[in-house]
């Protein structure tokens, strides 16, 4: 065994050092290193919100809602996804192409309970998965966006978050502003079920709708 040992320790090493990397990038990929999000935004528009609103949003969500898993920590994750661009430039084309898909995914696997939208009307018209008010689903019929989603800058509960300024980089040059008044014109919505699948926690997320948009209507 010594004998053995001299001569293969290093390929024991490396073995177990390259089982670890392996490990590592799995389990960040099935998300088994990191606790799992209480509840997920995902935000449909032409262009990526700032990296500084989006943490704004993230923190200000978690602090409307509460420990929905129980696992000790309120942790809120917000999917961008960029569509309706028709980029004539191949590399974003296939940039909007590969969100579209990623959208499609999260959509089937029932990740967003949320949606933050530039145009409810295109998002319900290509998915018509938008609920009324209440959370019932529309009718096969309906289409439309009507009484599905709510302006932002028309609900007291989001457009009073507290989400400070964004700087960023447009094209080369640096660009500011305030973040509410970025999200003033677009659309907060939730998503109705067809089928037996629900989104995680998925009563939790009812009640934390009816106490944003409900009590502000």
């Amino acid at each position: 065994m010594k004998n053995w040992w001299y001569y293969h320790k290093w390929y024991v090493i490396c073995g177990i050092v390259l089982l670890g990397i392996v490990c590592n990038v799995v389990g960040n990929a099935l998300g088994l290193w990191h606790k799992a999000p209480d509840f997920q935004i995902a935000y449909i528009g032409k262009t990526e919100l700032p990296k500084d609103t989006v943490s704004a949003l993230e923190q200000s969500f978690a602090s409307a809602g509460w420990d929905f898993n129980k696992d000790g920590e309120v942790i809120v994750k917000i999917n961008q996804y960029i569509s309706g661009n028709q980029s004539q430039d191949a590399e974003l084309a296939y940039y909007e192409y590969a969100s579209e898909l990623t959208l499609i995914g999260d959509i089937s696997d029932c990740e967003s309970y949320f949606f933050l939208m530039e145009s409810p009307d295109d998002f319900q018209r290509n998915f018509q998965l938008l609920a009324d008010f209440d959370g019932s689903c529309p009718k096969e019929t309906d289409y439309s966006a009507e009484n599905k989603a709510v302006l932002w800058s028309d609900c007291p509960a989001l457009s009073g978050m507290e989400l400070g300024s964004y700087s960023t980089v447009i094209s080369g040059k640096e660009a500011a502003g305030d973040s509410q008044e970025l999200l003033s014109s677009l659309y907060f919505g939730r998503r109705c079920f067809y089928t037996k699948d629900r989104t995680k926690n998925v009563k939790d997320c009812d009640k934390l709708w009816n106490s944003l948009v409900c009590s502000g209507k």
